[in-house]
């Protein structure tokens, strides 16, 4: 049976707004929650990004069953893998058996602040693979130096470490990342149901969970939800390499011109019908999944679990 999840979006709201939303996810009945980790939101009219990591601590605090991860983390550039690394450590820690760490290859939005080169796909598929080997290196608790192609480790050793640690789970949209999936990960996440990728992940030895995202704006009337969902997250329905390629959320807002309602409404389950989105849920199924988390766009976040809680879930359970 399909596990099913919540998206915890720190593009929309405040530290403290997120850590209420986990503990009522938990609440509603949802088994695990996903929670995005950007230097920037994608639209201004999104108008968020809180540092993760704090607001993981405060999660922490606010719920005791939920398993929780990062999707996702991007070790490879605007933050040294030691730090993630330790940081990871950490949550996981405080979250003893219920975090993962989701990582991928990141966005140049997030990723060209500290001025740093913005590498092609191919290479920073080179730089996870390094910065992962650093990362599962240091959670030994041993001293590590390591001067590698990429990243070099002085002397440096992590002192506090989980009982457990966490799974890491790799983020993949394309044959390519996903075989990196199999080979570096323990499970895959996609925020589209495209089977060629999970048959690629599963073949090249992947065994682990595969997790993928559903984006709703659920809502009692239609329109409103699709001029809703446009104005916050239109920015998905840009074409190609959009959203790995542009610097700033002036820029999406920019690209929003060529989105219609239209499109939005082929990419995102707007409206009302409960039934469209136990669709989308199979659509992950039928292509392999085993997770799929819900993203519910917009400020109703409290009347959608409630929702979710009398009319999705059962349906899982």
């Amino acid at each position: 049976m399909v596990q099913i999840g919540y998206t915890i979006s720190s593009e929309e709201f405040r530290p403290s707004v997120l850590a209420e939303q986990a503990r009522l996810a938990e609440d509603a009945g949802f088994t695990f929650a996903s929670i995005s980790d950007h230097f920037h939101p994608w639209l201004d009219s999104q108008g968020e990004s809180p540092f993760v990591w704090s607001v993981l601590g405060a999660i922490s605090q606010t719920t005791s069953q939920l398993l929780i991860g990062t999707g996702v983390t991007c070790p490879i550039i605007r933050t040294h893998p030691a730090i993630v690394a330790q940081a990871v450590a950490t949550v996981a820690d405080m979250l003893p058996g219920r975090f993962y760490f989701g990582v991928g290859t990141g966005e140049y939005l997030n990723e060209h602040i500290t001025g740093a080169h913005w590498p092609p796909i191919s290479v920073r598929q080179e730089m996870l693979t390094e910065a992962l080997e650093v990362i599962r290196q240091l959670w030994k608790g041993e001293y590590t130096t390591q001067h590698g192609k990429f990243y070099t480790v002085e002397n440096a050793r992590i002192y506090t470490l989980p009982e457990e640690l966490p799974s890491i789970y790799v983020a993949a949209s394309g044959v390519e990342s996903a075989s990196l999936a199999a080979s570096i990960g323990d499970g895959l996440i996609s925020t589209s149901p495209e089977k060629e990728t999970v048959d690629t992940y599963k073949g090249d030895g992947g065994g682990g969970p595969v997790i993928g995202q559903l984006t709703v704006c659920w809502g009692r009337d239609k329109q409103t939800q699709i001029e809703l969902a446009r104005e916050i997250w239109g920015y998905t329905a840009l074409p190609g390499q959009y959203s790995q390629e542009l610097a700033l959320p002036l820029y999406y807002e920019q690209g929003l011109a060529l989105v219609t309602n239209e499109k939005v409404a082929e990419s995102i389950v707007c409206g009302p019908d409960i039934e469209a989105i136990h669709a989308g849920i199979q659509e992950f199924v039928d292509n392999g999944f085993s997770h799929v988390y819900l993203h519910q766009i917009g400020p109703d976040q409290a009347e959608f679990m409630s929702m979710a809680r009398r009319d999705i879930l059962p349906r899982y359970q």
